[in-house]
C-alpha cells in the first residue's frame, strides 16, 4: 500500500493551515499543533524541515512563527512530501541503487518507476493553494480516471 509517512500528512496540514489563513501572518508552531492535535515536537521538527527546504519561513520574536516562503500556487505537494521525506520511491531499487539481488533479472522495476512517475505528476501538479481552497483533489479541473490510472480534465462545480 502506498501511504504517505506521519511527517509528511503534518507537513501537509500545515502548509494548508499557512495557505488558508495567509492574511494573518506568522503562525505558531503551538497553535498549529493545538489546532489539529499533532505532537508539537515532532510538528517543530517538521516545520524546521520545511523552513530548510525553502518552503517556510522562520520568524523569530513573540509575534514570530512560520510563513510560506513562496505563493502556494507555487508550491506543490511533491514539493512538501519530498522536503519532508525525501524522493518518492514506491521500490527499495532506484535508478541509481542497484543493491538488489534481483535487479538485474526484474520484470517489474520498469513498470513501477512508471506508475511512480505518474504519481509524482499528480502530485506535482496540486499544488498547496488548491488544498487550501478545497479545489479538486488532483488539481484545478483534473480528476483521476479510475480505470486507467491517468489525470483527465472535467468540470468542477463549487456550492454557492
Amino acid at each position: 500500500m502506498l501511504r504517505l509517512s506521519k511527517k509528511a500528512d503534518y507537513a501537509l496540514l500545515a502548509m494548508r493551515h499557512l495557505a488558508a489563513h495567509s492574511d494573518r501572518g506568522a503562525v505558531s508552531a503551538r497553535e498549529l499543533a493545538e489546532t489539529y492535535d499533532l505532537p508539537p515536537e515532532l510538528l517543530a521538527k517538521v516545520l524546521q524541515k520545511l523552513v530548510r527546504g525553502r518552503l517556510l519561513t522562520s520568524i523569530q520574536g513573540i509575534r514570530g512563527g512560520y510563513g510560506l516562503a513562496r505563493p502556494a500556487a507555487s508550491i506543490s505537494v511533491a514539493d512538501v512530501i519530498t522536503a519532508v521525506d525525501g524522493p518518492l520511491t514506491v521500490t527499495a531499487c532506484s535508478e541509481t541503487n542497484h543493491n538488489c539481488e534481483q535487479y538485474s533479472k526484474c520484470n517489474i522495476r520498469d513498470p513501477l518507476w512508471q506508475i511512480k512517475d505518474r504519481i509524482v505528476s499528480a502530485l506535482a501538479a496540486t499544488s498547496i493553494a488548491g488544498l487550501a481552497t478545497d479545489l479538486a483533489p488532483l488539481a484545478p479541473n483534473m480528476t483521476l480516471a479510475a480505470s486507467r490510472g491517468e489525470a483527465v480534465p472535467v468540470t468542477v462545480q463549487r456550492k454557492q
